[in-house]
């Protein structure tokens, strides 16, 4: 917290940012230049992307962001982290000191400790698939799409009328889907049996399946000592990148002596994972399957500063997905910009992705929809590395507060969705405010699993805090939708907006829903103002 105290007061709040921009588009030389396909098999033209996405989610997340402001909360300390030397010159051309000694200790320790955890993934292989001869288990699925990464509340969960905004549900209806699919795959255990579109639901906890011949059986026990043995050879020749990556190796391995009957027609991951591509679906791939990526969210680009637009965040530029899945032609012009002209992108229109069964019953005929974005205590925002601060207890509270006063002026009611249950971390003035709130009029706290979608369609018009997803949603859906920015620093032709009308301060506001309300053909119901 000092150090963020210190780029605050100097005005150097994106040095953090800044490092790890840096790192992103940062080539590991020798790794390009010397990698097996042993290792990364399929893999091995993009060997040097590959493992650098790897190590940025493994060793360029917050734990890096804790280390650099500790350097700067400490007058004359150094940053001590496990990081390759490679990146050792991006970090100081940054204005940090490198403890060499103990970042090299950190550094051989962390990657002797991926290599045993290779290791163990191997082993655990080997045990499943020779369970799986034994005594067969694994499910026929058939023709299958694989969902990655998901939860309960993201599959399927009719309410009365029988729709369910759910991940699993919107790959059904959208036409660019695998044909022909017998099952639908996510990775939750005990998933409840259904259908959808009376495709089955089955649960499939592992992307990768254990071999289950013979034949590939040893082959895999072969390449499992080879592999070994290069990545720890290699290791003690300063090779480290075999060490790194030979537990994911182990499970591109494992596609690779599969049939191709045996894996799934599309594996889709979401946005939460989109720096690293696994090493596996380069071998998926290779005998036929697709991977796909999409976004559950628009709420991904930086604010437009007086000066224009900075760099791109962390880790975008080094995707290399096949394809993506994006809202809009906004969004697609960010996966350009992160990308490359030569991406693969298709643009489909909001993707469901979490609900419940509930349903907004009950709410009164002039309620207006909103959503914000939780704050979180200091000690957790400051070490998210943000250049601008934006997402603070003052700007939630007023965004909350302005909507309120104006929304009572006319009579109506303000129905607030926070987008998760974030408990103790959310800042203890806005927990304050919300329990405040509960105890006004004209106020309703909805249930934080229902559909944004359900809610929006019960309600006469959207207001989103900049720049989240359900202001497109609801211009989907038809409904007056804005974002309204209660301090007035955005610019108003942001990109980052998706064409979605920018209010500025809460006179605009009050304009703005006033000429709403005047106006009956804007409203599917009449608000009594």
């Amino acid at each position: 917290m000092r150090g963020y105290r210190f780029l605050k007061v100097s005005s150097q709040l994106g040095r953090i940012a800044a490092v790890k921009e840096a790192l992103t588009s940062t080539r590991l030389r020798q790794c390009e230049r010397l990698a097996s396909k042993l290792i990364f098999g399929a893999g091995l033209k993009d060997a040097e992307l590959i493992t650098r996405q790897y190590l940025l989610i493994r060793v360029g997340g917050l734990n890096l962001n804790k280390a650099l402001l500790y350097a700067l909360g400490k007058p004359g300390s150094a940053v001590v982290h496990p990081l390759p030397p490679e990146w050792w010159n991006v970090v100081e051309q940054h204005g940090f000191k490198i403890g060499k000694v103990r970042s090299t200790l950190a550094w051989n320790g962390f990657v002797g400790l991926l290599l045993a955890y290779g290791m163990v993934v191997i082993a655990r292989r080997l045990v499943g698939s020779i369970k799986e001869i034994i005594r067969p288990s694994f499910q026929a699925v058939g023709n299958y799409a694989y969902f990655n990464g998901l939860a309960a509340g993201n599959l399927p969960q009719p309410c009365n009328d029988g729709r369910s905004h759910d991940i699993v549900t919107w790959y059904c209806q959208w036409p660019g889907r695998v044909s022909e699919l017998d099952s639908l795959c996510p990775n939750v255990k005990g998933v409840d049996s259904s259908k959808v579109h009376g495709v089955p639901v089955v649960s499939v906890p592992s992307a990768v399946p254990p071999v289950i011949s013979g034949g590939a059986l040893a082959s895999f026990l072969g390449w499992s000592v080879a592999a070994s043995t290069l990545a720890i050879i290699d290791l003690l020749r300063g090779r480290w990148w075999h060490a790194l990556m030979l537990g994911e190796a182990s499970c591109a391995a494992a596609v690779r002596r599969n049939e191709a009957s045996r894996l799934a027609r599309d594996y889709l991951f979401h946005m939460t994972s989109y720096i690293y591509r696994p090493l596996w679906t380069y071998e998926a791939e290779k005998q036929g399957a697709r991977a796909t990526f999409y976004f559950y969210s628009t709420n991904v680009e930086s604010f437009k500063r007086p000066d224009g637009y900075p760099d791109l965040t962390y880790g975008w530029k080094a995707m290399n997905w096949p394809r993506y899945l994006v809202w809009d032609g906004y969004q697609a012009d960010f996966i350009r910009r992160a990308v490359g002209e030569s991406a693969n992108i298709s643009v489909v229109g909001p993707i469901w992705f979490h609900t419940s069964g509930e349903a907004a019953a009950g709410l009164p005929l002039s309620t207006v929809a909103v959503f914000d974005v939780q704050p979180m205590r200091a000690s957790r925002y400051q070490i998210l590395g943000a250049d601008i601060e934006y997402y603070t207890p003052s700007t939630a509270n007023q965004f909350l507060s302005d909507i309120y006063e104006a929304l009572r002026e006319c009579g109506s009611t303000l129905a607030l969705k926070r987008k998760r249950e974030i408990g103790r971390l959310a800042h203890p003035k806005y927990r304050q405010l919300i329990g405040k709130f509960d105890r006004l009029p004209n106020f309703i706290a909805v249930d934080l699993d229902m559909s944004a979608f359900r809610l929006i369609e019960d309600c006469v018009a959207v207001i989103s805090m900049p720049f989240t997803s359900t202001a497109l949603i609801a211009r989907e859906l038809g409904k007056p939708s804005v974002f309204y920015d209660p301090t007035g620093q955005l610019q108003g032709d942001d990109r980052a907006a998706h064409g979605i009308p920018i209010i500025l301060g809460v006179e605009q506001l009050k304009a703005w829903f006033s000429t709403q309300v005047s106006s009956r053909n804007n409203f599917e119901r009449k608000v009594p103002c």
